[in-house]
């Protein structure tokens, strides 16, 4: 979520600030016009990515071929660049002044930057895609730019101040100005996609409450909008262009962010390795250990950065980390109370006279517990005196796996008296569609008439109080959640 965060301020001030290169007098104006962009950028976010997104992949694939195009350029000015290909010298680097070659391993680290949220962007599409774009289009480009900029600031050091423009000819470097606009706009979609797609996971897997999801494309399931998260996000990213005011400042917070991120990811990787792959200790210990290694030195490097920015991702990572935990925990304490209050269906059943009137239709009631009477059912019999002809009890689950087997999707158990207990199981990256479902469930033998059925939802109303179970500044944020979340109808 601090990537997040980061990623659309610092790409789009990076851009932006190519006008102190094209058009000095326009310095002043580098702010406000990076604020233009990103409001533009979080407005349109509603509209989707799918309309567009056949001018997404030619506008990267021309910044691409841009990047590498200038590389060459100045390579062949400067051929002797090439011979950092040689891992002496970043040796020579460490033996001669390790500290500095330490603290710039901190710099180093930024031009690996977005290949983190790579898989966040395009997860979706799967591995292949992936490591196409990147091993054939965009890291041979990047390389070739990056050892262009070297050429260029050996024979001109006074470039230093901002490379990437001042390699492009006088006449170029609107156009170049231009295309990185575009391409950190582009780049920007990437990440915020990526906060819909973890946010809407968070929810499946019961760590946020429920939100407006508003599915933008009718043939791509990721592509998602989230309002909530969406202001969110544009409100923090406004505050952290205003607050630092240049992405040499926003570096800072950038590089804890992406390599806090890096580190995650390699003991992720390990738990799989081990649990999954089931892999060999000393395996694991000897692959992941290798990336751990270059990951701890990118985020200690990073360290000494924490005072000038570096603390904004990980005040933003204990945020949410507290708001994950609380709303998991606070569920768990709630259900356990509707639970254990809960009086049980087959004693219900036994307790409902057979001179109940029983009206035509059916009676859905949903139900987060996979025991006990839901109160709805409850009321209703309290107050309107009848029960339907069929009812059913329904809950649906959502399992730690992002899909779940079609034949694994239906538990139906056959009461008495017409009742039925139906349980759904779906993965985290599945969208329920309960309609749909009960027609699915006719082979299980349950037979529900769309314009004969009837919803019933409770609704819990949360109060803090001295009870046990959290702390009372975890209840008052978990009410608060509660009563903020999306209605489940």
């Amino acid at each position: 979520y601090g990537d997040s965060m980061i990623t659309p301020a610092i790409s789009v001030l990076s851009a932006v600030e190519g006008l102190q290169v094209v058009v000095p007098a326009l310095d002043d104006y580098v702010v406000p016009l990076t604020l233009v962009i990103l409001i533009v950028l979080f407005v349109f976010q509603k509209h989707g990515t799918a309309r567009v997104g056949t001018f997404f992949g030619p506008i990267m694939l021309l910044w691409f071929l841009t990047l590498a195009t200038l590389g060459v350029m100045h390579i062949l000015e400067h051929p002797r660049v090439l011979l950092a290909l040689n891992p002496y010298y970043a040796v020579n680097f460490f033996m001669l002044d390790g500290w500095i070659a330490f603290l710039a391993l901190g710099s180093v680290v930024l031009a690996v930057t977005g290949s983190e949220a790579l898989y966040a962007d395009m997860g979706h599409f799967g591995r292949f895609p992936i490591r196409l774009a990147w091993f054939v289009l965009v890291l041979p480009a990047l390389v070739i730019n990056y050892f262009g900029q070297g050429a260029l600031i050996i024979l001109h050091p006074d470039a230093v101040d901002n490379p990437l423009f001042r390699m492009a000819p006088d006449w170029a470097g609107l156009p170049v100005l231009g295309l990185a606009t575009a391409a950190t706009v582009i780049a920007s979609q990437g990440v915020i996609t990526g906060a819909f797609s973890v946010t809407r996971q968070a929810i499946q897997l019961g760590y946020l409450p429920r939100m407006q999801i508003i599915h933008t494309s009718a043939s791509e399931m990721g592509q998602i909008y989230l309002p909530f998260v969406n202001w969110i996000l544009a409100f923090f990213v406004a505050c952290l262009v205003l607050g630092f005011e240049s992405s040499t400042h926003l570096a800072a917070a950038y590089g804890i962010a992406v390599t806090g991120t890096m580190i995650i990811d390699a003991l992720l990787l390990a738990v799989i390795a081990a649990l999954l792959w089931k892999w060999k200790p000393i395996v694991v210990v000897g692959v992941i250990g290798l990336f751990l290694l270059v990951d701890l030195s990118f985020f200690t490097a990073n360290l000494t950065k924490i005072a000038h920015g570096g603390w904004f991702p990980l005040a933003v990572g204990l945020v949410i980390f507290l708001v994950l935990t609380t709303w998991k925990r606070g569920r768990a304490l709630l259900w356990a109370k509707v639970s254990k209050d809960a009086l049980e269906l087959e004693t219900f059943l036994n307790a409902v006279s057979d001179r109940v009137p029983r009206v035509p239709g059916t009676a859905i009631f949903m139900t987060g517990t996979a025991t006990g009477t839901p109160g709805s059912l409850l009321h209703n019999l309290k107050h309107n005196k009848v029960l339907h002809e069929q009812v059913v009890v329904m809950t649906v689950r959502f399992e730690d796996i992002p899909y779940v087997p079609e034949d694994q999707r239906f538990e139906l158990a056959v009461l008495p008296k017409n009742f039925y207990r139906l349980t759904l199981h779906y993965g985290f990256m599945e969208e329920p569609n309960i309609p749909d479902a009960l027609r699915r469930a006719e082979h299980k033998g349950l037979h529900c008439d769309p314009m004969q059925s009837s919803y019933f939802l409770s609704r819990e109303t949360v109060i803090p109080s001295s009870k046990p179970g959290m702390a009372m500044w975890r209840e008052h944020i978990f009410a608060w959640m509660s009563r903020s979340a999306t209605s489940a109808m």
